[in-house]
């Protein structure tokens, strides 16, 4: 398993996303408020605003929050003023790494990602020095109870995705980012159990990473970016054994 769609598995495994609801929250906040201030407050008209609400109710966030923060968006109530910032870098063992950002500071924000950088033995790139081993894609991360791979790949495809791919304990599917909401809202439709979905930056290669010590320093490194208020999403080009995970995890 590899990149961005292991880093989740991890996460989800930890128990990381339903501990930290509030900084999801936060994260989605933000979100719906850009994409509203970008392209608009209806999501009719807007494809990333009605994403983003997607994924707001999927994560039980009240509508009074979402209202809220479209508001915000559109100028209607005050609030924030967020830029979109993309770090790029490489973490221990060579591993590419994509920070997505939306901050009200941008030298606060750089300082913080450079020290979590070089404090784990990797370092903070210029723009476009890993960007172009990513692809810009929807992912999609279904469990499997309840359906094959070949029922899902027929649906999915029927939808607009691009490819299902099978793992362990999951499927992945891949879409077009123009094609994501109607992927998605034929996989809710169909009562598909949906455990992650969101427009990622998917890696074309992997790096694998096998050796203990490099192992500690990517996950305190992913952990760190994760927990930065400032970071809306981590992505990285790494693959990493089970075991090793496992140990890893321990």
């Amino acid at each position: 398993m590899s990149g961005h769609s292991k880093w989740s598995t991890i996460k989800r495994k930890k128990g990381a996303i339903d501990a930290k609801r509030g900084k999801v929250f936060t994260r989605l906040i933000k979100e719906i408020t850009v994409a509203a201030r970008s392209g608009g407050g209806d999501p009719e008209g807007n494809p990333r605003l009605r994403s983003a609400i997607a994924t707001a109710k999927s994560e039980n966030m009240p509508k009074d929050n979402i209202t809220r923060a479209i508001k915000k968006g559109t100028g209607e109530i005050a609030g924030e003023v967020y830029d979109e910032i993309m770090y790029e870098g490489y973490g221990p063992g060579g591993v590419a790494v994509l920070v997505e950002c939306l901050t009200d500071n941008r030298n606060r924000t750089v300082a913080d990602v450079r020290h979590y950088f070089s404090k784990n033995n990797g370092n903070l790139g210029e723009t476009g020095c890993v960007g172009w081993m990513f692809d810009k894609k929807g992912l999609f991360l279904v469990g499997k109870e309840g359906i094959t791979e070949e029922e899902l790949m027929d649906m999915a495809l029927e939808a607009g995705a691009e490819d299902v791919v099978e793992e362990e304990s999951e499927f992945q599917i891949f879409s077009a980012p123009e094609d994501f909401n109607d992927v998605r809202e034929a996989l809710e439709g169909a009562g598909v159990v949906v455990l992650e979905a969101n427009i990622s930056m998917v890696p074309q290669n992997t790096v694998e990473v096998t050796d203990e010590k490099i192992g500690k320093s990517l996950m305190k490194l992913m952990d760190s970016l994760e927990d930065h208020d400032d970071v809306q999403n981590v992505y990285a080009n790494f693959d990493i054994d089970d075991d090793l995970m496992e140990l890893l995890s321990q």
